[in-house]
């Protein structure tokens, strides 16, 4: 297990909180959900019934994972961004286990029990497998993976889920170029994005009736509270989700139901809201087919394929370094 950038996560943590706690509009990044908590709530929201995002792309790779590994030919090593349980990743490590004798498998997360968590089980499940993780952020990671590269075969990324829509286009834009970095021409980068669908379908995906989304939410203001020694009651505050259609995304937010100031002595910091204001806390774009070609020409790839579930909810795209 590597550890990326760990002496400045507590620092960067509450650096971001400062930063988006007292902007106008107030925010706070979603890569921040995902503590110990964070992470087995986002589990949860993958099993309900709403939450269409996980279903569907494990409808696409179980059909579709051994054409996805053999367009590249072999034998390949597998890097994962934003790891997570690894239920998914299971079908992509089968596909390429049936192809090749051993697999090295280089799971990276911002959350270590994520990472922990999916290895121990992995490792019982596939003896052949080899796994090194790095803990930390993206940018970072690839970095010192290009670094320490010293394994053979050629290299398959992965990201999936919908995480690629919580960047805006900037983002967007610097994070593939980042993964193209890693890669050298013709190897892979399997990018998982949601496609454009109506809002009666999107809202309850990101507002379900158990409210399992707004635990999810309100665990951010829980973690200032803990680690940062923040005063947040979040019974003051509520989860919402909406759907903005002039750009394409869902946003959740908390907002405060009645006028407060509330302290966070880590940071020596008194943050003032009004009734009704919100943190916005998390994006979700949603892609036409065309913007996913246009995104990986513009980062140094090529769009070789793409593959959807069966009611077009989600795709599954492999892009190759050029």
């Amino acid at each position: 297990m590597r550890r990326v950038g760990g002496e400045g996560a507590r620092s960067s943590f509450a650096d971001d909180v400062r930063r988006g706690l007292t902007a106008t509009p107030k925010f706070l990044y979603p890569k921040y959900f995902y503590d110990e908590l964070g992470s087995r709530l986002f589990e949860a929201i993958t099993a309900l019934p709403e939450y269409y995002v996980t279903r569907s792309e494990a409808e696409i790779l179980r059909a579709r994972a051994g054409e996805i590994v053999a367009a590249l030919g072999g034998p390949l090593w597998l890097v994962e961004l934003g790891s997570g349980d690894g239920q998914k990743t299971r079908l992509v490590i089968e596909a390429l286990l049936a192809r090749q004798e051993t697999l090295e498998y280089v799971p990276v997360d911002i959350s270590e029990s994520a990472i922990e968590t999916s290895s121990r089980s992995l490792l019982l499940s596939y003896p052949d497998l080899r796994i090194t993780g790095y803990i930390g952020e993206y940018h970072a990671a690839l970095r010192m993976i290009r670094k320490e590269r010293v394994r053979p075969g050629r290299t398959l990324v992965l990201f999936l889920g919908s995480t690629l829509g919580n960047l805006d286009p900037k983002e967007r834009l610097a994070f593939l170029r980042d993964v193209r970095n890693l890669l050298n021409p013709g190897e892979g980068f399997l990018l998982g994005v949601d496609l454009e669908k109506p809002e009666s379908v999107l809202i309850p995906a990101y507002d379900d009736p158990l409210k399992v989304t707004a635990a999810f939410n309100l665990n951010l203001l829980v973690r200032i509270d803990r680690e940062l020694g923040g005063g947040f009651d979040i019974s003051t505050f509520r989860h919402r989700a909406l759907y903005n259609g002039a750009e394409g995304r869902i946003e959740m937010h908390l907002e405060s139901r009645r006028d407060q100031t509330v302290p966070i002595r880590g940071l020596g910091l008194e943050v003032s809201f009004a009734a009704g204001e919100t943190i916005h806390t998390e994006s979700s774009y949603k892609f036409r087919r065309e913007q996913i070609a246009a995104l990986a020409a513009e980062t140094g790839f090529e769009l070789r394929r793409t593959w959807t579930d069966s009611r077009g909810w989600f795709s599954s795209n492999l892009l190759i370094a050029t």
